[in-house]
């Protein structure tokens, strides 16, 4: 948690939505969790508990506020400033790993035991990876419960529930309703085989700055930049998507159409993290105006994001210059007609080491390590390692400059500023 509990509590009395996403408010008396910044009366302090993430206050029979939908909020920007073990298991879980491979596969992953894995994270966050697992799937069914008019059954399978029992009794105990009667308040369904769906993010959010910038390096077929919305395949786990982002006051509209419904949480979560929404924009802002030559650009760009990336080794492959098109989508969307290529249709070193594994680049990877195998390996170097972490791991402190070390520990952001007026 980035603050502690007296800190948190003023934070709540001042309904501070800079935190929300950042720390959990549970209320004793009512056994209700809620955000920071919820509309409800402030609690006394006596019956105020704060916990790391809601996963931990479900794990301690709290359950989720329906006023102020604690889940549907930014997340936590500690999970990019830290790179210990623990943000590199939650970068991993909310990415659908523990649905796809189990706690076996996400403590090999991260080359730990599972039970080093299960102690680290609950010393941490006050939860297991099960229950932070069990939280995520929470919070993709709420989402196709409220925006789709799929079956309950099958909204079960695709937010990874072993069966429908288990989809219910977790829906009933988190948000302490029927699905039913989550049902009865869903927005308008949009087109048929489209999910659409608000992705809050903290204001400031220089959105001109990130369609500029998938703008100057978009390939035709894959990506399609207007004015004002961006659009791109992707490829998930389980099958092909599309995606149309369109930058709204205090959210991005995001219209997301799957192959594979059990992508939805996958999907989103590569899309926060593409557009760097879980940022903390005022303490970038705050820090980097104090230097006198990144002043006036901050003043006159604001809320300016670090460009993220929805797949690793597409972003390593296109850092060093291969950007034809692959695939073509079974069902193309407008302009948005092909995936781009896995790394086994490119023919290259580094395609190959990716292709079979011998080169890793994913958000559970650590920082420096990944930094240093991407330096040491031929025909990429130390310049393209930078980019490729500071852009995969959404890491905040990345020195793309040889200018002043006093940005510190906002050097990617810095780095931002500088191209954006170049």
């Amino acid at each position: 948690m980035l603050l502690d509990d007296e800190r948190a509590y003023r934070a709540v009395a001042a309904r501070d939505a800079r935190f929300d996403g950042c720390f959990i408010l549970a209320v004793r008396t009512t056994r209700i969790y809620c955000r920071p910044s919820c509309p409800a009366v402030t609690p006394k302090r006596r019956n105020a508990e704060f916990y790391p993430t809601a996963a931990a206050a479900q794990s301690a029979g709290y359950r989720a506020c329906r006023r102020c939908l604690p889940d549907a909020v930014p997340g936590s920007p500690e999970w990019n400033l830290r790179a210990d073990l623990a943000a590199r298991a939650v970068r991993l879980i909310s990415d659908g790993l523990v649905e796809r491979e189990g706690v076996p596969g996400l403590a090999a992953r991260l080359g730990y035991s599972e039970r080093h894995l299960t102690r680290v994270l609950t010393a941490e966050l006050g939860a297991g990876p099960l229950a932070l697992a069990r939280a995520h799937r929470a919070h993709s069914a709420r989402l196709l419960i409220e925006t789709t008019d799929l079956s309950f059954a099958d909204i079960a399978f695709a937010a990874g529930f072993a069966s429908v029992r288990q989809f219910n009794d977790t829906i009933r105990a988190v948000f302490a309703a029927t699905p039913s009667a989550m049902r009865a308040r869903r927005v308008p369904a949009g087109n048929a085989g489209r999910i659409t769906l608000r992705l809050p993010y903290r204001p400031p959010f220089d959105a001109e700055g990130l369609l500029a910038y998938f703008r100057s390096t978009a390939i035709a077929g894959v990506e399609h930049v207007t004015e004002d919305a961006y659009a791109r395949s992707l490829r998930l786990p389980h099958g092909a998507a599309t995606v149309l982002l369109e930058p709204a006051d205090g959210h991005v509209a995001c219209t997301l159409r799957l192959s594979d419904l059990r992508d939805l949480g996958s999907a989103v979560n590569r899309v926060r993290r593409l557009l760097d929404l879980d940022a903390d924009p005022v303490a970038v802002d705050d820090f980097l105006a104090g230097d006198p030559v990144l002043r006036p650009r901050v003043l006159s760009r604001p809320g300016i994001r670090v460009p993220g990336s929805v797949d690793g080794a597409e972003t390593l492959l296109r850092a060093l210059g291969h950007t034809a098109p692959g695939e073509p989508l079974e069902h193309p969307d407008g302009p948005v007609t092909h995936l781009y290529p896995r790394p086994a249709a490119i023919d290259s070193p580094v395609a190959r080491a990716l292709a079979d594994g011998a080169l890793r680049v994913d958000v559970g990877r650590d920082a420096d390590e990944l930094h240093a195998e991407l330096s040491a390996f031929p025909g990429i170097g130390p310049d393209v390692a930078s980019y490729v972490v500071m852009r995969v791991l959404g890491a905040p402190d990345i020195p793309l400059t040889s200018e002043d070390p006093a940005w510190r520990p906002w050097r990617s952001y810095a780095a931002m500023h500088l191209r954006r007026t170049a």
